[in-house]
C-alpha cells in the first residue's frame, strides 16, 4: 500500500467511524473551535483529573473530513496523557503541519496523526487539520473553557 492510500484509509476511518465523537457529561473543560474560513466547527471536551491527567475527551460538531479525523486522532493520542504531554504533542503536530518537523522518528509519537504530514503541501487544508489541536492548546495553556455552546469560541487564524 502506498503512502497516499494509507493516508486516505486512516483519514476515512477516523472521519466515518470516529472513536471520540459524542458528549462528555462530566467534562472539566469545554471549548468551541471555529475555522471561519471554511465553517468547520467543533466543541472539544476534556476531563482532567487532579493530577493533570486527561482521563477522557470527546468532540462534537461539523466540518470537513480532515478537521473531524484530525481531532479524533488527537483525542486518541492525548487521553491518558498529562496536560504537558498533550501540549508537547500539539507543538510537534503544529511543527509537522507547518513543514518544520519531518523527522519520522520524532513524529512516531503522533501515531496515526502523523499521516496528516502532507497537509503542509495543501495550505488551504492546514487550518482544518489544526482546528482540534489549536482548541486543545487554548484550553490547556490558557485555561479557556465555556459553560455552554452558546458562549465565546476559539477562532483559528
Amino acid at each position: 500500500m502506498d503512502v497516499k492510500s494509507l493516508y486516505a484509509e486512516i483519514l476515512n476511518e477516523h472521519n466515518i467511524s470516529p472513536n471520540n465523537k459524542g458528549v462528555l457529561d462530566d467534562a472539566t473543560l469545554t471549548l468551541q473551535g471555529v475555522n471561519p474560513s471554511c465553517g468547520d466547527n467543533i466543541y472539544l471536551q476534556l476531563k482532567i483529573d487532579d493530577k493533570g491527567v486527561i482521563t477522557g475527551g470527546t468532540f462534537n460538531g461539523s466540518g470537513c473530513a480532515i478537521s473531524q479525523a484530525s481531532v479524533d486522532m488527537m483525542l486518541d493520542n492525548i487521553i491518558g496523557k498529562t496536560k504537558e504531554e498533550a501540549l508537547a504533542q500539539a507543538d510537534l503536530f503544529m511543527d509537522m503541519i507547518q513543514g518544520k518537523e519531518k523527522d519520522q522518528e520524532k513524529l512516531e509519537v503522533l501515531d496515526e496523526a502523523a499521516a496528516l504530514q502532507n497537509i503542509s503541501f495543501m495550505p488551504a487544508r492546514v487550518k482544518c487539520a489544526v482546528l482540534g489541536w489549536h482548541t486543545m492548546q487554548e484550553m490547556l495553556r490558557n485555561g479557556k473553557t465555556q459553560a455552554s455552546a452558546s458562549e465565546s469560541h476559539c477562532n483559528i487564524k
